[in-house]
Order: C-alpha cells, then structure tokens, then sequence
C-alpha cells in the first residue's frame, strides 16, 4: 500500500461495533480502496474518471454507505461518507438520539455496550444478547448478562417532554456513566 494514497479515514459507530473506513484514491490513476478494520472489501486499480462515489454495506445490518469523491481546487479533491442516506456527522448525531453506549471494564476486559431503544435490543462487543425485561414502578428494567456479570439498563420517564425516557445502565449497584463516541 502506497501511503500516498490513503486519503481518508472515517470512524462509524454502529450497534455491532465501531468500524474504521480507509480509503485510498490514486488521483493520477482513478485507484479506489476501500477497507473496513484494516481488511479490503473493494478495489479498483486503474479508473478513468477521478470523480464519483463508491458504495458499500457496513455491519451486521449491512448499513448502506457512499464514499464521494468530489473535484476540489486545482488538483485536489475531497471526500465524504454518507452512512445510511447521511452525511456521518449527522448520522452520529441521529443514532446519539436512537441509541445509548457504555464503556466499561468487566473481568479486566473493556466491553461495549449499546442500547438500541427504538428496539430495546442490547448488544455487547458487536454482538447481540438475550435480554429480559420488566415493567417496574419507576418505569422499566432490562436484565442481561456478561461473563457471570449481571447488568440491568433502567429506563425512566425524565418527568420533561422534550428529554423523554433516560435510560441508566446499572452494574454491581452502581450506575455507569454513558461513553462519548
């Protein structure tokens, strides 16, 4: 790999995990690479036209996704990802709004943890897990488990409109503050 010709990196998150999108673009040749985590998923080593868009599908949910590749001043050009119909900014900022993330230790190992609440299907390191849930008095209780740990994310009304339902993941009787991603 010429690494002249990395031009872009993206970080995507998504329910199964937080994927890095590297794009190579050889301005002399029209050489598109697109590679997700480090693995090759498309290339194309000579390409008339400079300009356009590549597509490809990312996760387990195969999320829609377009790199543009767009004429900039003289010879330079600029590239964007678009996840699922969005400019990424915007799509971070919508799935912030669908979905809650933790990031915690358990048994010495960092583990990921997402709340899709338009679903209520927990995922833990990419991976989707068996969740119970019940209705309490305060509102609701979803129960799972990691390594022999039990966790239960609590969902309350916030008592304002406009912040809706707070949801709260709970570890050995203490509550885990959400990640920034």
């Amino acid at each position: 790999m010429a690494s002249s010709d990395l031009v872009a990196q993206w970080q995507v998150p998504l329910s199964d995990g937080i994927y890095l999108i590297e794009f190579e673009h050889g301005t002399t040749t029209g050489k598109r690479v697109i590679r997700v985590n480090g693995k090759e998923i498309y290339r194309i080593d000579w390409m008339f036209k400079l300009v356009g868009s590549e597509t490809f599908q990312l996760g387990k949910k195969k999320v829609h996704c377009a790199i543009f590749i767009q004429a900039s001043d003289g010879f330079s050009y600029a590239y964007t990802l678009e996840v699922a119909g969005k400019p990424l900014e915007k799509f971070t900022e919508s799935r912030s709004k669908i979905e809650n993330t933790w990031c915690i230790p358990i048994n010495g190992i960092m583990t990921r943890i997402v709340l899709e609440k338009d679903t209520l299907d927990v995922w833990v390191n990419g991976q989707k897990v068996e969740s119970t849930g019940e209705f309490t008095d305060d509102g609701t209780e979803t129960h799972f488990n990691i390594s022999n740990q039990q966790l239960c994310i609590k969902a309350v009304s916030s008592g304002k409109r406009r912040e809706g339902i707070i949801h709260s993941l709970i570890m050995n009787d203490a509550e885990i503050p959400p990640a920034v991603e």
